[in-house]
């Protein structure tokens, strides 16, 4: 078992990273301001004006910790890691069943399923929690929906078709959505998911906690020795994690969503941490995104059990887990891809 690494965010503007010994030293105006050991940490992401030394870089690749890179605003610019590891063999079996249409079309099932699956929890807990605040039912005519939706993929054996039933599923889930923003919440709206731009409070704050749980899941696949530009479900694409992108897919609705929920609900962020730009997109400021990346680490350290291995572990481990157990499908070595699925 991969044991659970931390991630550095470094949101300083101006700061120099470098090595110092095995410690990575933060300096701002020639003044170190801190040292952390290198063998404590799995991530180290830079926002802004952030920069790092080449010696520092080799000593992150040498020890397998992954360096991404931001701007100031949370967007995604690059990432470097080290050399490739694990069995190659993996990986060539990998490109072999991504290039299998019914292959890819069994994996891509089981992301969707895992995705389905929790976000139709998501909504039967809040109607289980608040009965009272959704008494017209449309949570329970979504969760039915959704429920349809998840008895038709066993039949499905073809890509589009899966992709198709996804679509669908995300519809109806953020159709719903803002319903589950509480009254107290006030300032803080969301009106369909919109991306590039977010525009609005919530989206903003989805598309920032999405950013940073696809650098974790990244980091986890490459652990493993699987390509992370290689996936099926998400078509390839230059420059995109696409195995990323389909193995995060069941963590949104129960860590993400959730996580960005529980932070307007209980009043942590307000409508005054974001901030509205001449073009319409909505950003976080700079100290709500510092409360969001540390409320993101304090729920990494949170205990689960994992539905299909019956351990408890911490949230961090879960797409480690689930990253060793896709290259074990991939082996040959399960019959099938368990989709992270909460009761």
């Amino acid at each position: 078992m991969k044991r659970h690494l931390n991630t550095l965010f470094v949101t300083t503007q101006d700061a120099w990273l470098s090595k110092d010994g095995e410690c990575i030293a933060l300096s701002v105006d020639h003044q170190i301001k801190g040292k952390i050991p290198i063998h404590t940490l799995g991530g180290l992401i830079c926002f802004g004006r952030v920069g790092c030394s080449p010696f520092l870089l080799d000593h992150c690749a040498q020890h397998g910790v992954t360096v991404s890179w931001f701007t100031e605003q949370g967007r995604f610019m690059a990432s470097m890691h080290g050399p490739t590891t694990g069995n190659v063999l993996l990986r060539c079996e990998q490109y072999r069943q991504a290039e299998d249409a019914c292959r890819s079309a069994l994996l891509a099932r089981a992301f969707v399923t895992g995705k389905i699956a929790n976000c139709r929890t998501v909504l039967q807990r809040t109607l289980r929690e608040h009965p009272e605040e959704h008494a017209d039912s449309a949570l329970a005519l979504a969760c039915e929906r959704l429920g349809r939706c998840l008895r038709r993929l066993p039949n499905l054996t073809e890509l589009e078709t899966l992709r198709g039933v996804e679509g669908e599923a995300a519809n109806i889930y953020f159709g719903v959505f803002d319903r589950l923003i509480a009254p107290t919440a006030t300032g803080i709206h969301f009106g369909g998911r919109s991306r590039r731009p977010p525009l609005d409070e919530m989206n903003c704050l989805l598309s920032f906690l999405y950013t940073l749980l696809v650098h974790d899941v990244r980091s986890a696949l490459e652990g493993v020795g699987l390509d992370p530009q290689v996936g099926f479900l998400h078509r390839l694409r230059p420059g995109r994690p696409s195995l990323a992108l389909d193995v995060m897919e069941e963590f949104r609705p129960v860590l993400v969503d959730r996580l960005a929920l529980t932070l307007c609900n209980r009043g942590q962020l307000k409508a005054r941490d974001f901030e509205r730009t001449a073009s319409g997109a909505v950003l976080l400021t700079e100290k709500a995104r510092k409360d969001v990346l540390a409320a993101w680490q304090r729920r990494k350290q949170a205990e689960v059990l994992h539905p299909f291995l019956e351990e408890r572990m911490t949230t961090g481990l879960l797409w480690h887990m689930q990253a060793r157990l896709l290259a074990r499908c991939i082996r040959g070595e399960l019959d099938a891809y368990p989709p992270y699925a909460i009761r």
